[in-house]
């Protein structure tokens, strides 16, 4: 759900405006990439070959992913991935997968309670294992994650960083948190694969 929504005719000068606000080069070039990206989400072929794309990345992790055509109540059911989604759902669950320790990738939704598209949301509250504060910066995280991957990749990553709310607080705090939560990351290691997937999206 979109907190701030910016008329399109506004975007880039808000974006200009966001960007003047950021302190360090790594958060203005992560930005820059991400703003060379469509604001709006891909369809037909385009979408599904993204998807692809994401699945081979969970690939990569060593992530298992359900058979094709399997329904699941979560995203993460603890066991496996939930492929059928959009390549931007899958990308953020494996920023979650990544963050999180081995004993809570056992639990439905890595055990941050219900996400947006969880079903059973009962079971994914019992799952919880995490204070709330520490779920909101673990989302944080896992955000960005997602989206500069997608940026990585050439999906439409600028779509996420705005649906996600990364604009919410342009005049307070929108880019001291920003800045904040790419730097645990970097400081994590989990940006350093960004070259190598950018090649692969080119």
């Amino acid at each position: 759900m979109i907190l701030t929504l910016i008329p399109r005719a506004r975007l880039d000068q808000t974006l200009d405006a966001f960007s003047r606000r950021l302190e360090t080069g790594l958060a203005r070039d992560v930005l820059a990439r991400i703003r060379l990206t469509s604001p709006d989400r891909a369809a037909g072929a385009t979408a599904e070959q993204h998807r692809r794309e994401a699945l081979s990345l969970a690939r990569e992790f060593g992530i298992p992913i359900h058979p094709e055509g399997s329904s699941s109540g979560f995203n993460w059911d603890g066991a496996a991935l939930d492929g059928g989604t959009e390549a931007y759902v899958i990308l953020h669950e494996i920023a979650h997968f990544v963050l999180a320790p081995p004993e809570r990738r056992g639990l439905v939704d890595f055990g941050l309670g219900p996400g947006p598209d969880t079903t059973d949301r009962a079971a994914a509250e019992a799952a919880a294992v995490i204070s709330l504060a520490e779920r909101d910066g673990e989302e944080a995280e896992a955000s960005l994650l997602g989206i500069v991957w997608e940026a990585a990749l050439g999906q439409p990553a600028l779509a996420s960083f705005l649906d996600q709310n990364w604009l919410e607080g342009l005049e307070r705090s929108a880019a001291a948190h920003f800045t904040a939560v790419l730097r645990r990351l970097e400081a994590q290691g989990l940006l350093e694969p960004l070259e190598r997937l950018s090649r692969r999206g080119e």
